[in-house]
């Protein structure tokens, strides 16, 4: 399996909440939607076309703000491995470790556009 293409930026959909904590404490350390790094071993994130797909497969149901964070790997402090899930055919970038929000390069509102 490959690496990520040199420059490519990683996405994670994260409650404007959370955010807010993260910019708080200087480390971001929510795996997904209502699970921690601690609990799940690492952060869930996207490549830039695989962003609609998990919004309406996992964030179509939540009703608070949710915020895109665009993420330079660069200047992630940890190790990112792309993993295919269990029963998936596609690899998605996981962080090993808490994400520094310095490594966030943008910030923008998202809003889950359902397909119905």
């Amino acid at each position: 399996m490959g690496g990520l293409d040199p420059g490519e930026h990683i996405f994670h959909l994260a409650t404007a909440r959370d955010w807010a904590e993260a910019e708080r404490s200087g480390a971001y350390r929510t795996s997904t939607l209502g699970r921690s790094l601690a609990a799940e071993g690492f952060i869930h994130a996207s490549r830039a076309g695989q962003v609609a797909g998990v919004a309406a497969a996992f964030y179509a149901a939540v009703d608070e703000p949710l915020v895109l964070l665009e993420i330079d790997p660069g200047r992630v402090g940890c190790v990112i491995r792309l993993e295919v899930p269990p029963g998936g055919d596609a690899a998605f970038p996981h962080l090993y470790g808490p994400l520094d929000v310095s490594a966030v390069v943008r910030v923008t509102p998202y809003a889950v556009i359902s397909a119905g």
